[in-house]
């Protein structure tokens, strides 16, 4: 019997409080494990609150989120936090590192705050040398391992976010516009390392962008447009 998708979202249907109609209104999404998925749309098409439902941080008022197998409106909050915390990567366009905390801090907070992510990151070395491997493997040497995130560049800083993302090997990694103020060529060796990295995990993978140069490097291009009916202008 063919295995579930890892990410299942069926009928679903968001409105902010305030909103006289939804934001979104989507049939169907589906993403097969392992596999990266480029998600583009405007700003203000969703994208950010359609990555806030996948995380359980948002509730839809209709339909089904599924993530692993598990429906996400099920569960309590706490159990949502967990889950996220357990088995999603996210990368935030603006990166949301401690900014008082040390580079190596940064990467090893999903550690602190996860068991499952330690335990996964402990397997053939130590969290700390995880840690340390994957700043190397994106770009960053030791030289920045006890340096404050605001000593940090850009560039540097949304390394970090990439490497505290992939800790642990979580099965689901959702990047959110994270190259944004990245020039062409930083964002072309941003995404092939985050894509390596990713990928070699066994990660499914969802970058959300609105930058459609970057889709070739993934499995499947989507846009939001095609899938939220509310954006078409069909939303009861």
């Amino acid at each position: 019997m063919r295995e579930e998708p890892v990410v299942v979202v069926e009928d679903l249907r968001f409105r902010w409080p305030q909103a006289a109609t939804p934001c979104l209104q989507i049939a169907s999404l589906t993403m097969q494990a392992g596999e990266s998925l480029f998600l583009h749309g405007p700003s203000g098409s969703g994208k950010s609150t359609l990555l806030g439902l996948l995380g359980g941080v948002l509730l839809p008022q209709q339909g089904s989120v599924r993530m692993l197998g598990h429906e996400l409106a099920a569960l309590r909050g706490h159990a949502r936090d967990r889950f996220r915390v357990d088995h999603v990567g996210f990368i935030f366009q603006q990166f949301n590192l401690i900014p008082h905390l040390p580079v190596l801090d940064n990467v090893l907070l999903p550690c602190r705050f996860s068991r499952r992510r330690l335990q996964r990151a402990s397997r053939q070395r130590s969290a700390r040398d995880e840690a340390v491997r994957l700043l190397a493997a994106l770009g960053l040497g030791t030289e920045v391992l006890q340096r404050p995130a605001t000593r940090l560049s850009v560039g540097q800083q949304q390394r970090v976010a990439a490497a505290r993302a992939l800790i642990g090997s979580p099965e689901i990694l959702i990047a959110d516009e994270p190259t944004s103020a990245l020039d062409a060529e930083r964002q072309a060796d941003f995404l092939r390392l985050l894509l390596q990295e990713g990928q070699a995990a066994g990660a499914t993978i969802l970058f959300v962008s609105h930058d459609r140069r970057l889709a070739a490097q993934f499995d499947r291009e989507l846009g939001l447009a095609q899938i939220n009916l509310a954006a078409q202008g069909s939303a009861a």
